[in-house]
């Protein structure tokens, strides 16, 4: 037998209510019964089971206009963590979250991608002492999630092809058996947009700047996923018929010209150190990033024609936007005659760890829809 109707109705209110302090950072009472239009008597009955649950406290009072104060609501934050692993070609990386999806422990390590038994134990003992490290009760932690570069079907937890690591058709479930329990998984770019994408209340796209380049579609509060797991390969959408090669195949790809690749390659590896150069007025560096700020707006206004929306800019390259997001804009407009603006250009929350950051906040989704 299923729950009773009215249990069912009880449990979404209270899942809401708390997704929406939780969107909100601080909110009232009066604010939640008004927004998601739930009656006052049953705003406060939730808002006493969730404090009594110790997952919501008062922290202060809003300016009276009037009558008595309200009181500030927010989410306590400890309560719960989950734990985010983005796995490249080259490095493996750990992040310990709270319940807003702050990063309270992050870890870097230099472990190349291989598919073999003392890769997956590498990790585990990794994983392992990073949770040491951070000192978190691990009864409170609610899961470990891993992003990946490549498609992924999570119906049946397999990745189905990634160029940057070589392989196609792997099982994910391979990652079950050094974990005490099944981690999620999730493609990196839709887990950069997942963290990017929590307090967005509109559409959006997601275009992650990163040693490749990907993405992520936001519509209705869902990301869009394709007929066959493909949407948002921005990188792979053609940019110069018949231009530089790409790690595909193809020639002329965005990821040929929109990579972190193409600046960091410029000044050994290093994307700080690139722009510490251009900062410093290296004619060089100058050169590189006028022509790498060119195409990456003809991506943004191809973009935005296709979907009519803000434009997220997060990845590697994203962490380092905010100096020239003008610049960035007015180049933009010069391909785009249909908006007066650029302020549907956004930048990244995350300049690290987005993608991690995202696959440890399904556990944190799973957690209110529960709650």
């Amino acid at each position: 037998m299923g729950l009773p109707v009215s249990y069912e109705k009880k449990q979404l209110n209270k899942s809401r209510i708390a997704r929406f302090i939780l969107r909100e950072g601080t909110t009232s009472k009066p604010e939640i019964a008004s927004v998601l239009k739930i009656s006052m008597p049953t705003v406060l009955q939730n808002i006493k089971e969730l404090t009594e649950a110790g997952v919501v406290h008062e922290v202060g009072e809003y300016e009276s206009t009037g009558g008595r104060k309200a009181k500030a609501l927010a989410i306590v934050p400890d309560i719960r963590y989950a734990v985010g692993i983005d796995i490249t070609a080259n490095h493996v990386s750990f992040v310990l979250i709270d319940l807003k999806g702050s990063i309270l422990h992050w870890r870097r390590n230099r472990l190349s991608y291989d598919h073999s038994q003392a890769y997956y134990q590498s990790v585990r003992d990794a994983l392992a002492l990073f949770i040491r490290e951070s000192g978190a009760d691990t009864s409170k932690i609610l899961g470990t999630g891993i992003s990946l570069p490549g498609i992924i079907d999570k119906s049946s937890r397999t990745l189905v092809k990634s160029h940057i690591l070589n392989v196609e058709n792997l099982s994910l479930r391979i990652f079950g058996q050094y974990f005490d329990r099944e981690p999620a998984y999730e493609n990196d770019a839709n887990a950069a947009a997942m963290a990017e994408l929590k307090c967005q209340s509109g559409n959006a796209v997601y275009l992650s700047l990163s040693n490749t380049v990907g993405g992520a579609v936001y519509i209705n509060q869902e990301l869009y996923p394709g007929d066959h797991f493909r949407s948002a390969e921005f990188g792979h959408m053609t940019l110069i018929p018949g231009g530089k090669p790409c790690y595909c195949g193809k020639q002329g790809c965005v990821d040929a010209y929109c990579s972190a690749k193409v600046l960091s390659q410029q000044s050994g590896d290093s994307l700080e150190a690139f722009f510490s150069q251009l900062s410093g007025g290296e004619a060089k560096a100058a050169a590189i990033w006028d022509q790498y700020l060119e195409h990456l707006a003809v991506t943004i206004a191809n973009l935005r024609m296709s979907f009519d929306c803000d434009i997220i800019l997060g990845g590697y390259v994203g962490g380092f936007l905010e100096p020239y997001v003008m610049e960035l804009g007015q180049r933009t407009l010069r391909y785009n005659r249909f908006d007066q603006d650029s302020s549907y250009i956004r930048l990244c929350r995350y300049a690290k760890e987005a993608s991690a950051v995202g696959i440890a906040l399904t556990f944190v989704d799973q957690f209110i829809d529960h709650i």
